[in-house]
């Protein structure tokens, strides 16, 4: 079943199913630099391509997904599609109002909490990280900013714990991990790089970024999240549970591929997520996310200073570039947009803003370990900051059969899943 609703709209013409393809993730920068190296001349967003996004949500559902979903916030106008469902089980229809794990989504929220501790003048980016947590980390050249934007060569733990994807996560799905255990685990590995020689996504990050709030602050990440984020900008369907199993409220139930072809999927909705913490457990809604990344990108959580500093990009592939907790994507109609993506078991999410926060897109699919539903979600990017002519452009251009390439990189990045 597919459904959408949107404030106005008409019927914007045929769109086919291939969009622009984008480069694979690589692991090294090809440079680093302000905000102002992205494109200088910005396009102005043409209106959301509502039949390309049910298309691609039609797509998600043909290659595996349960449901999938888009809600896109433009300057007071909502679009909400849905297709599929939220519960196998019973067949509800998945709704824009249900509740999810963003997974490293929750990376953004970090940043945000440090930025601000970087704005009260309790911390500093690029001081070594064991001036804060002394002995932490074997290196005293890793500093903060080096955590933040991935580039500290801290081995990413969650390559090991995944490396089988079913049986990894049911090892860990109810069991509760101190931070310096997963330190411990991520050190047992030879770094990957010198620090800040190259980017190389680890989650170890920010596992070391919830440490540092919570010896900052003296006060749990949840704690802080609520008082600096979750309240102030009364994002009321967002939570940070950690170690509890549930999600409150009305959810989607989050679906997990089997590794063997043809196998079940595994609901993996219960789970502690205690493996990911400050680098991936928050819950949320659409809504909310489009709320939370609009204020950032608009000023509101951090000060102009702080938000220069977490747009100093490093240079990932031709579209994709990475901040502190934030990620760039340049899309074909010359527009950037900022937010980041999620996996965590059972769940994919997007969620995207222009740079002047107006307009901005969370889409998700529950399910993951399934790279066809990732490359199609990343695919929502260009119907809803590009438009119609950009979907078609797209479909002109690109070769046959080819399709966006979007790496597993929030979890177990150095993973084959394919």
């Amino acid at each position: 079943m597919v459904s959408a609703k949107a404030v106005t709209g008409t019927a914007l013409g045929a769109v086919v199913a291939s969009l622009l393809a984008a480069p694979a993730q690589a692991v090294t920068p090809t440079g680093t630099g302000h905000a102002g190296t992205a494109r200088t001349a910005v396009a102005a967003a043409a209106a959301p391509d509502e039949a390309g996004l049910r298309a691609i949500l039609r797509t998600a559902l043909a290659q595996g997904a349960p449901g999938a979903m888009a809600r896109i916030d433009d300057n007071g106008t909502v679009h909400r599609l849905v297709a599929g469902v939220d519960d196998r089980a019973t067949g509800r229809t998945i709704s824009t109002n249900d509740r999810f794990r963003v997974g490293s989504v929750t990376k953004s929220f970090t940043t945000v909490v440090l930025l601000q501790l970087v704005d009260e003048g309790r911390l500093k980016l690029d001081k070594p990280v064991d001036t804060y947590l002394p002995g932490l980390l074997p290196d005293d050249r890793i500093t903060v900013r080096h955590v933040l934007s991935h580039r500290s060569g801290l081995y990413d733990y969650t390559n090991d714990m995944f490396a089988r994807s079913v049986s990894g996560f049911e090892a860990v799905r109810n069991k509760v991990f101190g931070y310096r255990d997963l330190v411990k685990l991520s050190l047992q590995k030879p770094r990957t790089n010198a620090p800040g020689a190259a980017y190389s996504y680890s989650n170890t990050n920010f596992v070391v970024a919830g440490m540092l709030i919570e010896k900052l602050t003296g006060h749990s990440v949840a704690t802080e999240y609520q008082k600096r984020i979750f309240t102030p900008l009364h994002l009321t369907d967002t939570f940070y549970v950690h170690p509890s199993t549930a999600i409150p409220g009305r959810h989607a139930n989050g679906y997990l591929t089997s590794d063997t072809t043809g196998a079940a999927l595994v609901d993996a909705t219960k789970q502690t997520a205690s493996w990911a913490q400050s680098a991936g457990a928050i819950i949320s809604t659409p809504h909310d996310l489009d709320t939370f990344f609009s204020a950032l990108l608009r000023g509101r959580l951090v000060s102009a200073a702080q938000l220069t500093q977490m747009t100093k990009w490093t240079r990932v592939n031709s579209t994709t570039s990475y901040g502190l907790g934030l990620r760039r994507r340049d899309l074909s109609c010359g527009i950037s947009v900022y937010g980041h993506t999620g996996t965590v078991q059972g769940y994919y999410t997007y969620a995207f803003t222009t740079k002047d926060g107006k307009r901005s897109l969370t889409a998700l699919a529950n399910t993951s370990n399934n790279t066809a539903v990732l490359n199609t979600m990343y695919r929502t990017l260009e119907p809803a900051f590009c438009g119609t002519s950009a979907t078609r452009a797209a479909a002109r251009t690109a070769a046959p059969g080819a399709a966006p390439v979007e790496e597993h990189e929030d979890i177990a990045p150095s993973v084959d899943r394919d």
